[in-house]
């Protein structure tokens, strides 16, 4: 991150390629370790530039005025010049990022003895680790965008889930007139049975409390089966106690577990790499 930051202080705006292979130059990469590739064929020193984009992205240190193009932004000097060394602690300590994490994956820590790991495990710890940075960036590029961009996302990942059916309907409601609704699901032609969806887009630490599930349950009393409550942030614990009590099927989906939902169903996500592994063949050797 520290020869990027370097890189980028001169305030240009700068495609990923050209930071790649400027960070690498400032960093004095030999020519024999620029040709180490991963198994995908990518050189290794630029998928690790990639990362270290991605983090200082979201951490504020880079800005990304256009698609694929950085910029440097006051928090990267200032990481920059109290921290030179530019460490993942510093950016974190300077710009108060946090990488978060899935719930589920909270508890699990790094396993420092790798040579003990098998390889197995192994791509499984990398795969989550990817996993939780992706849902990160998710959350992030999420805040960036239009309210109504997100509740057309909400809308697509549920029609991408199952829920409309081959016949049925998924819409974003009118953003003028929703009554407390931002998209109807009919789970069949006619419209008989009806899935209302709720988005509310905010910051990781907002906690949607029990008056707005209340609220939402109300929009919802005569008019549909039952509802759908996304947020980017989390839920109360008054907010989930009256969801899982009250008599209408409400669902609640925290910023963590849309995160997750969007990865595994394949929205605003694409497949990099497909990973195949391989073992003995022990009939081919009877």
């Amino acid at each position: 991150m520290a020869p990027i930051l370097r890189v980028m202080s001169d305030g240009a705006t700068r495609d990923r390629g050209e930071i790649t292979q400027a960070a690498a130059d400032e960093a004095g990469v030999p020519s024999a370790e620029r040709q180490i590739t991963l198994t995908t064929g990518q050189p290794m020193y630029a998928n690790r530039v990639g990362w270290a984009i991605s983090h200082l992205n979201r951490a504020g240190a880079l800005s990304r005025p256009e698609r694929g193009h950085y910029v440097i932004s006051a928090l990267g000097r200032k990481v920059l010049d109290t921290r030179p060394a530019v460490s993942r602690a510093d950016v974190e300590v300077v710009t108060g990022y946090r990488r978060t994490r899935p719930v589920s994956e909270a508890t699990i820590e790094p396993t420092e003895d790798v040579a003990s790991l098998d390889p197995a495990e192994l791509i499984d710890q990398g795969i989550k680790q990817i996993q939780a940075d992706v849902a990160a960036e998710l959350l992030a590029r999420l805040m960036t965008k239009s309210p109504t961009f997100f509740e057309q996302t909400v809308v697509d990942l549920l029609v991408a889930m199952g829920y409309g059916g081959a016949e049925g309907q998924a819409r974003v409601t009118s953003a003028s007139n929703d009554g407390g609704i931002d998209g109807i699901i009919d789970q069949d032609t006619l419209g008989l049975s009806r899935v209302y969806i709720q988005a509310k887009r905010y910051s990781a630490d907002n906690v949607v409390g029990r008056p707005e599930v209340q609220g939402f349950v109300g929009a919802l009393s005569g008019k549909a089966d039952g509802g759908v409550f996304i947020t980017t942030g989390r839920f109360s614990g008054g907010a989930a106690e009256y969801a899982a009590a009250v008599p209408t099927r409400v669902i609640l989906i925290d910023g963590d577990r849309l995160t997750s939902l969007m990865i595994r169903f394949g929205i605003g996500v694409q497949a990099k790499q497909t990973v195949q592994i391989v073992e003995l063949d022990e009939d081919y050797f009877d």
